[in-house]
């Protein structure tokens, strides 16, 4: 069994399904460069979610998936019963660039192939799973995962700008059902019309969302609840590298975390955001998901200590 940080009284977590795409990357960065490197949001987001809970990766794959990123899931106890394989095509591509402050991505080639014909389909052992997170994956998909989801699962939803702009009803719909939204400043300001975070964020509630948080990138991220609002710095990273996958990762380290605790009230929301926040910053440190899959429960523990050292008043 891999090393999972432990929670007080919760020696078995529950499982978190993470549902999204598993995707090969070539990104350039101001200072170097990677090519065809593992990434898309379920691997970010079953990465991060092992760290605390029995991880279960729902997507799609080619003929061209290797084998050795198969296995860095496996070592992590990922299940992969439902990471489907087509034989008949390559994995989702993405090629993208940095600018020199990496607050601007450029989108340079997309190839789609096989992941423009994923249909999510749970297994049965799947479908009572009572955390998930839904990845940035076409609103329709999203929705197709919440109907196959039994009883009353607690679901972290995401979402980018494409689906904003071209499928917004449906994504109100995802947004709605979830029980927590998970957007970026630019995405949350597309969405109201707000630039502001406290306004996008209060006004992303009044559409009838039950909690959103807003992350603001290096400047943290703010929680919108019934029960208050919460404001968190980011950990201080003294060498960024590649931000590609941080919000995924920031997203399964926290639905893992609600997991492991076996709570979703507000305490137990702002005590995920402080272990996501320590498990956002270690994946900026490497390209793909090297310095996720790598940095283990320890650093973890201690990047969270001293995140709570250095907002304590």
């Amino acid at each position: 069994m891999p090393a999972r940080i432990r929670l007080p009284r919760r020696p078995d977590p529950d499982p978190v399904l993470v549902v999204g795409s598993v995707a090969y990357d070539s990104i350039v960065t101001p200072r170097e460069s990677g090519e065809r490197i593992l990434g898309g949001s379920a691997s970010y987001g079953a990465l991060a979610a092992s760290y605390f809970a029995p991880a279960r990766l729902v997507g799609v794959v080619g003929h061209d998936f290797r084998a050795q990123d198969r296995r860095r899931f496996e070592r992590r106890g990922i299940d992969l019963e439902a990471l489907q394989t087509d034989p008949t095509g390559r994995t989702f591509f993405w090629r993208g660039k940095y600018h020199e402050n990496f607050n601007v991505r450029e989108t340079l080639e997309l190839e789609l192939n096989v992941f423009e014909r994923f249909q999510p389909r749970l297994p049965d052992t799947h479908r009572a799973s009572p955390f998930a997170f839904i990845g940035n994956i076409r609103p329709d998909l999203q929705l197709h995962v919440l109907g196959q989801l039994r009883g009353d699962p607690f679901v972290v939803a995401d979402t980018i700008d494409i689906w904003i702009e071209t499928r917004r009803d449906e994504l109100l719909q995802v947004l709605r059902r979830a029980n927590l939204s998970v957007l970026n400043e630019s995405e949350a300001a597309k969405i109201t019309g707000h630039s502001h975070v406290i306004a996008s964020g209060r006004a992303l509630r009044a559409l009838g969302l039950p909690a959103v948080i807003v992350k603001k990138g290096e400047h943290g991220a703010v929680l919108f609840h019934d029960d208050g609002l919460f404001t968190l710095p980011a950990y201080p990273v003294s060498e960024l590298r590649d931000p590609t996958g941080a919000g995924d990762s920031f997203a399964g380290a926290l639905i893992g975390y609600l997991a492991a605790r076996g709570e979703t009230g507000f305490a137990a929301m702002r005590e995920a955001m402080a272990y996501a926040t320590a498990v956002a910053s270690l994946t900026v440190e490497d390209f793909s998901c090297d310095r996720l899959a790598s940095a283990g429960c320890a650093e973890i523990r201690r990047r969270r200590r001293e995140l709570t050292r250095l907002t304590r008043i």
